[in-house]
């Protein structure tokens, strides 16, 4: 059956267009529409980038309040070049909140004392290097750093001609912009600011012959409804053509533009990278879905407590006294989940914030 479904369907091909700094426009072909929808999805929120996350901001005194420049901040991109073997996540790191190896401290210090306006960019970030402390204590990991560049998380246009600085602010004489941002590692599926991609271009069947779109016209369907350009690359339909109602798109019209945390190249192999370890797991998970788990064993042998719907204090499992812990086997107060940020569950059983991305930079402006 595998021999003949390789002789019937032909190895998935990719053809490059066209290759820039930040973009890279390809054709994929031999595909099913699952796999290159899954594909794009990957590309943009699956692939680890460093952003910036947390902001101390010790002087304000610009026209922005402190949660519009964090937020702002969040947003420059940051070279993330070999991130996913150069940087830990913060929570899995070993340290109490951030070290060298889970995060990157960039400093702002900018006053103004001319009387024409200046601009306050990301040309103004720097990487601040690590504590004499910190090199001592994290030896054993040095194999984790060597494998950053040398301009790794510093912002995209510091390092690439051409490109104009990313504008924070404009302050007057006399006004003045301190700070600290704690830089790491995350995905776009926690927060926008961690996407690789700015966009993607995304067409198959541009000529409609699958019917996948219905196309609204007042007289003239033709002429009201254009054809891209990637129709060049296919055969239009005859008039007198027979409807294939068995058809399937097997040509794919993708552009990538990236943000410049990424290089266009290295988005495509480790999307695709991101998506065979996924299945990989799913087959994984698949093959061994019948033997013994001890962990699953362990958890079926142990004894279970009365559960109702919740309307009894004694017995509810989501507050009352016999749910002092949770399903998760935690405390009541519900710990951080697991895709990162700050907060939690507090003692009233609220998320904390940032708990799932409430919030982009947490901000902490001195009293």
């Amino acid at each position: 059956m595998a021999g003949s479904f390789e002789t019937r369907r032909p190895l998935p091909t990719v053809r490059i267009r066209k290759l820039q700094r930040d973009r890279v426009d390809f054709v994929l072909e031999n595909a099913e529409l699952s796999f290159a929808n899954s594909f794009r999805r990957t590309m943009i929120a699956d692939l680890a980038t460093v952003a910036i996350d947390m902001v101390e901001i010790e002087t304000n005194t610009t026209v922005l309040a402190d949660e519009f420049l964090a937020h702002r901040l969040g947003q420059v991109p940051l070279i993330s070049a070999n991130c996913e073997e150069a940087m830990n996540y913060s929570r899995e790191c070993s340290c109490s909140s951030s070290c060298r190896f889970c995060s990157i401290v960039l400093s702002l210090d900018v006053a103004c004392t001319s009387d024409r306006t200046m601009h306050i960019t990301s040309n103004d970030l720097t990487i601040v290097p690590p504590s004499t402390e910190e090199e001592m204590n994290g030896s054993e990991d040095d194999k984790v750093l060597k494998k950053r560049p040398s301009n790794f998380g510093l912002p995209y246009n510091r390092t690439s001609e051409g490109i104009e600085p990313i504008l924070l602010v404009k302050i007057r004489k006399g006004q003045e912009l301190k700070l600290r941002c704690i830089a790491k590692k995350g995905i776009a599926k926690e927060h926008a600011k961690w996407s690789p991609c700015a966009a993607i271009a995304y067409e198959y069947d541009p000529h409609n012959k699958l019917r996948h779109t219905t196309h609204w016209f007042e007289t003239d369907e033709r002429a009201e409804w254009p054809l891209s350009h990637n129709a060049k690359e296919e055969l239009p339909p005859a008039d007198d053509e027979v409807f294939n109602y068995s058809a399937q798109p097997e040509r794919f019209y993708l552009d990538v533009e990236t943000v410049g945390s990424l290089g266009p190249k290295e988005v495509v192999n480790r999307g695709l990278a991101e998506m065979q370890k996924k299945l990989g797991s799913l087959v994984h998970a698949l093959t061994t879905a019948g033997q013994p788990d001890t962990i699953e064993h362990d958890m079926a042998m142990a004894p279970t407590l009365p559960q109702t719907n919740g309307f009894n204090p004694a017995t509810t499992t989501y507050g009352g006294p016999v749910a002092a812990a949770n399903v998760w086997g935690d405390d009541a107060a519900m710990s951080s989940p697991g895709f990162g940020g700050g907060g939690g569950s507090g003692g009233d059983g609220n998320l904390g914030a940032n708990s799932w991305g409430g919030s982009s930079s947490p901000v902490w402006s001195p009293k």
